[in-house]
């Protein structure tokens, strides 16, 4: 299960808690180091001192640890990069203090929005076990050059935002309505949901099958062979059964692989 010490201020690690507290030992559980200066995505110009220094990686995993109800957890990981601390120690110092006391056993990095590559010299270091990036059928560009060192080095891979934050589910109408406050409004304003919703006719045309959009989507980024794990959103029962269903459905055709790539479309709405 992932989670982080920012969502809902340590609510959704507390939620975790009580979720998985009679299957402790068989779910694997990983959570977040959110920056210190909650800046979302990382900026460059920044120091690492103002976002990881060592002493708050270590409270913050005392806190996260108290909230999960647990004396480690599988995965910590910063929740947001910047290349530029590469060569500057206060992470580097974070991941030993916390390793060496057994608070985790693996530490992750979740890469900045839309650029896949800024990572790749961290995982150089030796420090990095996984990584978490954005990777669906409309951006594919973790396959470029981020998938093959991953490969290359035995880096973990967490697909996240496998359905683009819904509009891979083909639920993204014209017509849509969001409630109010809720972050869609922002990433899908303007003509965007049009523009999603054309694309993903057009996708359904070429694919011409009966198989739910969502598990196609999710069978899409489980397909490549760099990537250990996705982490769907969900709302429903209804949800976390059709998405734990695609895990177990096998990779996709090469066929429908092929259809899926040619509807690589690489935008960010985050930030534009």
């Amino acid at each position: 299960m992932d989670t982080a010490l920012a969502y809902g201020e340590g609510h959704s690690e507390r939620l975790v808690a009580h979720a998985v507290k009679s299957r402790k030992d068989s779910i694997i559980v990983a959570t977040k180091v959110p920056p210190k200066n909650l800046i979302w995505p990382a900026r460059l110009g920044i120091p690492m001192e103002e976002v990881f220094p060592a002493d708050y990686v270590v409270e913050c995993m005392e806190a996260s640890l108290k909230n999960l109800e647990r004396d480690s957890v599988d995965l910590q990981q910063f929740h947001v990069w910047n290349s530029e601390w590469l060569k500057q120690e206060g992470w580097q110092e974070g991941i030993e203090r916390i390793k060496r006391a057994g608070k985790t056993r693996f530490i992750g990095i979740s890469v900045n929005d839309h650029q896949p590559s800024s990572v790749i010299p961290a995982l150089r270091t030796g420090l990095i076990d996984t990584i978490q990036v954005i990777y669906n059928v409309f951006d594919q560009s973790p396959e470029d050059e981020l998938f093959g060192v991953c490969r290359e080095l035995d880096i973990g891979v967490i697909a996240r935002v496998p359905f683009d934050e819904g509009s891979l589910t083909g639920m993204v109408t014209p017509e849509t309505k969001f409630p109010p406050g809720d972050f869609r409004n922002l990433y899908f304003k303007d003509d965007r949901k049009r523009e999603v919703w054309e694309r993903i006719e057009r996708m359904r045309r070429d694919l011409g099958d009966a198989e739910p959009l969502p598990r196609t989507a999710l069978r899409f980024c489980l397909s490549h062979p760099a990537v250990t794990t996705a982490i769907p959103g969900m709302r429903s029962q209804r949800h976390v059964e059709g998405n734990a269903s695609a895990s177990t459905a096998g990779a996709l055709s090469p066929d429908k692989l092929d259809i899926l790539r040619r509807h690589r479309w690489v935008r960010n709405y985050y930030s534009e």
